[in-house]
Parts: structure tokens; C-alpha cells; sequence
């Protein structure tokens, strides 16, 4: 939080900036080396059928709820406990994250398209996930069942798996080098999500005041968050966290549902505008203006 308040102090063009850079940099490194050392023809088929198979599913997985029947360890409980434990989770982590976020990449988007913007916010970062995890997640896969693994993989907590799988990939020093990195990649997506969620908590609350003002409320807004994170992690751990993000979703899915239709009615409004010639967008006022 530290990093991340620092950061905004910055602002757009310094801190966050070079951030994202050094973030993106090391997360094509990380999935270059899998693609090259990694399984990568298994990845490759797992991308497309997961895909495939995640399209086809789609219909059926948003109309299934899973219910336990109560007995530990069979198929109804664990479709159970994934579905509450991945899906209606994520449901509510990505929801709770989507206004702030939102805003933050309007605000860096300034004078882009709303197509290019849905490509570049949506579109291609959904692929990107799709890759990391067909890729890499892949390898883990072909890993155990080929037998070269002999379980490390899969015996290692969730937390660990990754740097295990370096463990049985690599000898000790360079399994030691690639954590290393991995762990400052860990750390730089934090210090992005959280450096993002200061400075639009902070431009929401001064009024868009970028200046000297700003910092004392990015400081203050910074050590908030800091200490009601610290708070639940002493609390509760990852568990009140996550308890935390659901709680706090709920309300956030009204407002998602409202920006949803905002955004339908301000296309429909550009579109009536462009037709009457009427100026649409902040370019096209620009270029009236200087006609």
C-alpha cells in the first residue's frame, strides 16, 4: 500500500505508468519462458477446447444453480463448492472492482473509441487470461500426468503450485531466480490495482483536483485502505477478505446495472447527435471549433 500510494502521488504519466510497463514486461517474459520450456503443444489444445467448450457451456452455466446434497465428496457437493467458491465469487470480487476500475480506464482512455476502448479493456485482456492459463496451467497439467511432477504439483497449496511447478522445471538456482521474478510480478499487478483505486477514490472526492490539494488525500485515502486491508487480514485473513468483497458487491451490482444503461443511452444520444451534425465527441468539437 506504500508502493501504491506512492505511485499515485506520481500520478498517470510516472509511477503508474512505468509500473504497468515493468508489469507487462515481465508477464510476456514469464509466458514466453512457459511457451518455450513449457508444454506448450498441450496448452495450445487445451486453449481451443477450453474455449470451445466454455462457449458451448455458457447457456447451461447461467441457468444452473448446484445445490450439496450433503454427502461429503460427491459430485453435487464439489460442483457445489466450486461454483460458490470460484464462480459467485468472482461474480461479486469483479463486480465490486468494476465501477473504480472502470473510471480509471475511462480516465487513461481519453479520446479513444468506445470500440477501441472494448478491445483494448475487455477483448484482448480476456484472451491474454485465456492464454496464461491454458498456457501455464497447462504445463502444470501434462506435468503431473505424464508423471514427471510425482504429485509435487498438485500435493503443493494453492498458493505454491506455481513456484513448485518451477521447482520440478528447473534446477534449485534458476527455480530460485524465476520465483524471485515471479514474486515482483505478483507484487507490481497489487501495487497497480491498488495505485488505481487511490487516485479514483481521490479524484471522486476532489473533484478531479490533480494538483498540490490532491496529496494530502491520496495520502489519507492510501493509509485508509491500508489499514481496513490490515484490519481484515488480522481479523479474518484471506477469508474475511473475500467475505468482505461479497458483502461489498452487492450494492456495487445496482450501480454496474445503472452504468450499464447510462452507457446504452449515451450511445444511442451520440448517434442522434451525429445525425443532426451535431458535435458527438470531444474531437469532433475540437475540429467545429477550429472550422
Amino acid at each position: 500500500m506504500g508502493a501504491s500510494t506512492l505511485s499515485a502521488l506520481s500520478g498517470v504519466g510516472k509511477g503508474i505508468k512505468w509500473l504497468s510497463n515493468i508489469n507487462m514486461g515481465l508477464s510476456f517474459f514469464i509466458l514466453a519462458f512457459f511457451l518455450v520450456f513449457g508444454s506448450t503443444f498441450f496448452g495450445l489444445q487445451a486453449l481451443v477446447l477450453g474455449i470451445w467448450d466454455y462457449l458451448i457451456s455458457i447457456p447451461g452455466n447461467i441457468l444452473t444453480v448446484w445445490s450439496s446434497d450433503g454427502v461429503e465428496g460427491s459430485v453435487d457437493s464439489q460442483l457445489a463448492g466450486w461454483q460458490g467458491g470460484w464462480s459467485i465469487f468472482y461474480w461479486a470480487w469483479w463486480i465490486a472492482f468494476a465501477p473504480f476500475v472502470g473510471v480509471f480506464l475511462a480516465r487513461i482512455s481519453k479520446g479513444r473509441t468506445v470500440r477501441e476502448y472494448v478491445l483494448g479493456a475487455i477483448v484482448i485482456p480476456a484472451f491474454m487470461c485465456f492464454v496464461w492459463f491454458a498456457i501455464v496451467g497447462g504445463t502444470a497439467i501434462d506435468l503431473e500426468l505424464s508423471g514427471v511432477a510425482e504429485g509435487a504439483i498438485i500435493g503443493a497449496g494453492q498458493s505454491d503450485q506455481l513456484f513448485a511447478m518451477l521447482a520440478v522445471m528447473l534446477s534449485d538456482n534458476l527455480a530460485w531466480i524465476m520465483s524471485v521474478i515471479v514474486v515482483i510480478l505478483l507484487l507490481t499487478y497489487l501495487v497497480t490495482s491498488a495505485d488505481s483505486a487511490v487516485l479514483i477514490i481521490n479524484t471522486i472526492n476532489a473533484a478531479g483536483d490533480e494538483g498540490p490539494k490532491a496529496r494530502p488525500h491520496i495520502l489519507f485515502w492510501g493509509a485508509a485502505l491500508a489499514l481496513v486491508v490490515g484490519g481484515l487480514i488480522i481479523a479474518g485473513g484471506l477469508g474475511a477478505i473475500q467475505t468482505a468483497m461479497v458483502i461489498g458487491a452487492l450494492p456495487f451490482s445496482l450501480v454496474m446495472a445503472l452504468m450499464g444503461i447510462s452507457v446504452l443511452k449515451a450511445i444511442w444520444r451520440d448517434s442522434r447527435r451525429e445525425k443532426a451534425g451535431v458535435p458527438a465527441t470531444s474531437a469532433h468539437l475540437a475540429a467545429a471549433r477550429a472550422n
